[in-house]
């Protein structure tokens, strides 16, 4: 699977390494990416979900029903 959040679909992104001497390669920016099970209380099942570690935050703020709403209404199947 790629390296995508999908909550937010947030993707690594590109930019430099920069060394001591300042000269610049290039690397890649992986997002924090985790995968973690919740217990939908609505739908009486859990689900497994792909997520960035700030999303737990959103998750742990908002709740998890508003977040699958949300990711729902963006078109993505649960």
């Amino acid at each position: 699977m790629a390296r995508v959040c999908q909550v937010t679909g947030k993707r690594p992104m590109v930019g430099h390494k920069v060394s001591f001497s300042n000269k610049k390669s290039k690397r890649r920016f992986l997002p924090n990416l985790q995968v973690k099970r919740f217990f939908y209380a609505e739908e009486d099942r859990w689900i497994t979900i792909k997520l960035c570690a700030d999303v737990i935050r959103t998750i742990n703020k908002n709740g998890l029903h508003e977040t699958v709403k949300a990711m729902r209404a963006a078109g993505s199947k649960i």
